[in-house]
């Protein structure tokens, strides 16, 4: 689903090469797991997918079901299914919640060519949406974000994606800010929309996510490359015995 080959990635302001040939292949329906120390890149690879501004690709390619992603403006890279939950949600004073989810799911159909939702359907599915997150009513009403706990916001980003259902779906560190109970609400919401058809990647620097969201497959990220893979219990030993031990052994 996810095939991203020799991606190289600077900074433009800092004209500072960050990504230095990522490789890493996710297939549908499988859950990936990405952790590292700080200031390995996890998190560029998440904005450099999804469109954000201020990178520069310097090499490689990333592809989403065999489409060039890197050509493809933000809105169409979201058309196409690429979610990304970020680590700090953005709050947007003035514009209702519901009024969001509606605009962005209907610009997402607009994109593929689809008939645009009824309000009708829309209210149907956003409430039973709502209701498996535990997100009251007053919320749905509310500014997108504003006033929100942490664990609301997240939570939040999690009912857009279930209202979006897209097929690849970056979770950056998502469990940032959660207390035990608000990451086991976001966790089922994630493991909810687990399918065939879809596939995660998820960006974390602690094991205790991965309790909730189990993974396939765990890579451990370092210097801008991706140095080791395997499975779940690649966690368990960085949660042991730190990052140390690993980046040594690679080196």
């Amino acid at each position: 689903m996810l095939e991203i080959k020799g991606l190289e990635v600077k900074l433009e302001e800092e004209d500072k090469q960050i990504l230095k040939g990522v490789d890493l292949s996710v297939e549908a329906g499988s859950v990936h797991a990405i952790m590292g120390p700080n200031g390995s890149g996890k998190s560029t690879m998440s904005y450099v997918l999804s469109g954000r501004d201020g990178y520069e690709v310097t090499g490689g390619s990333a592809t989403l079901n065999g489409e060039d992603l890197l050509d493809l403006d933000p809105e169409e890279r979201a058309a196409k299914g690429l979610f990304l939950a970020f680590q700090y949600p953005v709050e947007i004073p003035g514009v209702g919640n519901m009024t969001f989810l509606r605009t962005a799911l209907n610009a997402q159909r607009k994109l593929r060519g689809e008939d645009e939702i009824s309000s009708t359907e829309f209210l149907k599915l956003v409430r039973a949406r709502a209701a498996d997150l535990q997100i009251d009513a007053e919320m749905l009403k509310r500014p997108v974000n504003v006033g929100f706990s942490g664990g609301e916001k997240k939570r939040n980003e999690i009912l857009q994606m279930a209202m979006l259902e897209p097929k690849m779906c970056i979770l950056d560190e998502t469990d940032s800010g959660l207390d035990v109970d608000a990451m086991k609400l976001v966790s089922d919401g994630v493991n909810a929309l687990r399918d065939e058809g879809r596939a995660f990647l998820v960006i974390t620097h602690y094991q205790r996510l991965l309790d909730h969201i189990r993974p396939d497959v765990v890579h451990i990220m370092s210097n801008g490359r991706i140095v080791k893979s395997g499975g779940p219990e690649l966690a368990l030993e960085v949660e042991k015995n730190g990052y140390s031990d690993i980046l040594s052994e690679v080196a």
